[in-house]
């Protein structure tokens, strides 16, 4: 997989994909993260991006140009399978939409900045919105590392266990339930003892029901999206 990223400030990315399982899916050539600085798009001394918004209003607006000729350059060079803007009035993320969009080859992620994106291009260009919550970031840069971590850990052999991409946190359609390690007995709290059985589909029911359980007291809204 494939992710170019339009970002104001790409210096915000430097960090997020040298590490863990993005910088291993990386070294093995399961995923390759470009990131573009949109301010090279830009025109005059500054390389301005930005200006104010027609019809009056506080705050600045990612202007067209810039954007549509980055775009188009990469264009030219590969499909995309989807051109994503991350903003906060986009479809929300969820675990469903990470896993359908990680099964892409080529990904274009434009992130977001000052009052946002000239609608223009939202039109003309972006095949999907996705938003990471329902807050404001100062801009999309961090959303696009949330989304990007969200995909990378899905790519197989990523993983040292491939089972584990989607049930660390999430067991089909429901929460986890609870983990544990060693030692058995810590302080004086032990593991459930069906933990210890060995029996591997009494472990999964026990699981399930816990899962069931945790979702209907902190997540109860995913049973009511599964009904």
């Amino acid at each position: 997989m494939r992710i170019d990223i339009i970002a104001v400030l790409p210096e915000l990315l430097e960090s997020p994909f040298q590490h863990s399982i993005l910088k291993r899916a990386q070294q093995k050539g399961l995923l390759e993260v470009v990131v573009h600085d949109l301010r090279k798009f830009g025109k005059g001394k500054h390389r301005q991006i930005d200006d104010y918004q027609y019809g009056g209003g506080a705050g600045m607006v990612l202007m067209p140009e810039p954007v549509a000729t980055c775009i188009d350059q990469l264009q030219a060079e590969r499909r995309y399978d989807e051109v994503i803007y991350l903003t906060p009035d986009g479809e929300r993320l969820d675990q469903g939409k990470a896993n359908q969009l990680s099964l892409h080859r080529n990904l274009l992620l434009i992130c977001g900045h000052y009052k946002g994106l000239d609608e223009r291009i939202r039109e003309h260009y972006v095949t999907r919105e996705i938003s990471i919550g329902d807050y404001v970031l100062s801009g999309g840069e961090l959303a696009a590392a949330i989304l990007v971590a969200a995909l990378g850990r899905l790519l197989p052999g990523a993983l040292f266990d491939e089972t584990s991409a989607l049930f660390v946190f999430f067991f089909y359609d429901m929460v986890s339930t609870e983990f544990y390690t060693r030692p058995a007995d810590f302080r004086g709290r032990a593991v459930p003892p069906i933990l210890l059985s060995g029996h591997d589909r009494a472990i999964d029911e026990w699981r399930h029901e816990q899962s069931l359980q945790r979702t209907r007291q902190r997540r109860p809204d995913l049973l009511d999206e599964v009904e």
